[in-house]
């Protein structure tokens, strides 16, 4: 059955078009349809906090109507609010995302930290970031961490150029690139190497909400039956660095953390072994380093 269109109603106050939007959205099984509805309207509006609340008994301007009514179809229809606005915050910087990378989670924002725990922030150190995705990581360690010469690799030229943008806007000095994780860097020393790599395993990607499955890119999503191929690929290809990294630091899924610790422990090359938990309590980073 074809879903109906969204069209606004002319005249009405932009509080009013929200309530109408929220409710639109919720008919289309969006979840959180009222926070998506303030997103899309900040968005299109170009209104944020305290100026989007004063805005609320004002008339919805007629300018702005074509493109509100194709946003709200847009969520409808499932697409990540974020692709729609072209911007995910991320570690307290605005990251331009598209449908060619993941959307930065909050979770990943405990990865950098994690790292910058356990690293000399004032050296002058090497980073590899392995499948960068948006830039997220890397940008933010590059910011954070001045000093350290950072690198970041992704398998998807397009992904590439979305990592590239940020790097610049934010001012952030990155060297990227192309290839399959740790291949790009063969021959180099790095002391840290940090990665956010698809872990969900293949057979799950069909229950993954609507909105992550038909709209994320597959690539930055499956990691093979297990969802441990992308963690054992770069433990095979660990030769092909000149030295292993002091600091290697993982995310990863629900339940793999055991045996992601597990593959660091049976290359002996990190005689510290760290877990680190999400804000819901699940182990969702591991950590090996080399005392």
């Amino acid at each position: 059955m074809e879903r109906k269109l969204f069209v606004s109603t002319p005249e009405r106050s932009i509080r009013e078009a929200y309530i109408e939007a929220s409710s639109f959205l919720e008919n289309c099984g969006v979840l959180e349809p009222q926070r998506n509805a303030q997103l899309l309207l900040e968005f299109v509006l170009r209104l944020t906090g305290t100026a989007y609340y004063m805005a609320l008994p004002e008339i919805f301007p007629e300018e702005r109507r074509t493109a509100w009514e194709e946003a709200v179809n847009q969520k409808g229809d499932g697409v990540p609010a974020q692709y729609i606005i072209g911007e995910q915050e991320f570690y307290g910087l605005p990251f331009e995302v598209t449908s060619a990378v993941l959307i930065p989670r909050p979770e990943t924002e405990l990865l950098v930290e994690a790292v910058l725990k356990h690293a000399d922030m004032a050296s002058r150190l090497t980073v590899l970031d392995i499948g960068t995705g948006s830039g997220a990581i890397g940008v933010s360690l590059a910011l954070k961490s001045p000093k350290w010469q950072v690198l970041a690799s992704d398998i998807s030229p397009e992904a590439l150029q979305v990592a590239e943008r940020n790097a610049k806007r934010l001012g952030a000095i990155v060297e990227f690139r192309q290839g399959n994780l740790l291949e790009p860097f063969a021959g180099l020393a790095p002391d840290i190497l940090v990665s956010n790599p698809p872990y969900i395993p293949a057979e799950d990607i069909e229950e993954l909400q609507p909105e992550v499955r038909d709209h994320e890119p597959r690539t930055a999503l499956d990691g093979g039956e297990d969802g441990l191929n992308p963690y054992r690929i770069m433990m095979e290809q660990l030769p092909l660095l000149a030295s292993t990294p002091r600091i290697i630091a993982f995310e990863l899924g629900m339940g793999q953390a055991e045996d992601v610790a597990d593959l660091l422990r049976s290359t002996g090359y990190w005689n510290r072994i760290i877990t680190v938990p999400d804000l819901a309590g699940i182990d969702r980073h591991v950590l090996g380093i080399s005392l």
